[in-house]
């Protein structure tokens, strides 16, 4: 099946059968059955055989899963044996705690450079990493060239940003400026994140809990 003809909802569970594949193999797991793994995740058994039919044939009938074998065909799938450099712009308080605690290497980007537009920030260090002036940008990028940046920046920024960025060779942005972005460009992938949309649903289902 052609990756464009895939739905969206599938793509959004892979990240989650590669973390519960990996927390199976930490815990001595060498296969599993759909079902068993339908259980622990809360799906249905032929929920996760059509998800991975998408994808080819990973399991053998009788014998189930090789959980390592399939985390590591998931990882594929996902492109986490690839490292696509990144970039962040905004080296506030939540940029400075997502490159600080985000396992990028793991999930398919090498973060190699920050900035910021803050003389207060600019050269202090987040990890290894220099937080580097925004006006440093351009010739950054046309020196290492990223193919990807996170953006935690004001949201009144975050279009002319990513112009300027998409510019410069980038194709891929971590959204996270309270702006649904959209660039309307071909081959260019964004992810619009919002911690607060969390939050309120977390709201909404205490409160239908609480209306029972």
């Amino acid at each position: 099946m052609s990756k464009n003809a895939i739905s969206n909802s599938v793509i959004r569970r892979l990240p989650r059968y590669y973390r519960f594949l990996g927390e199976l193999e930490n815990n001595g797991y060498i296969r599993i059955s759909s079902r068993e793994l339908a259980e622990k995740m809360g799906l249905t058994a032929s929920q996760i055989r059509q998800d991975f039919n998408c994808f080819g044939e990973f399991g053998q009938q009788g014998y189930g899963y090789n959980v390592t074998e399939l985390k590591g065909e998931i990882g594929r799938i996902l492109g986490l044996d690839k490292q696509t450099p990144m970039i962040l712009v905004g080296a506030g308080n939540l940029g400075k705690a997502l490159a600080a605690h985000i396992d990028f290497h793991n999930r398919g980007f090498d973060l190699i450079g920050i900035f910021d537009k803050n003389p207060d920030i600019i050269g202090t260090r987040v990890g290894d990493l220099p937080v580097m002036d925004i006006s440093e940008l351009d010739e950054f990028c046309s020196e290492k060239k990223p193919g990807a940046a996170i953006l935690c920046i004001p949201r009144n920024q975050a279009e002319e940003t990513a112009e300027r960025l998409l510019s410069l060779g980038v194709l891929a942005f971590w959204n996270f400026s309270h702006y649904d972005l959209r660039l309307s460009h071909k081959d260019v992938v964004v992810e619009n994140v919002h911690l607060g949309d969390s939050l309120t649903t977390l709201s909404y289902c205490l409160n239908s809990i609480n209306e029972k």
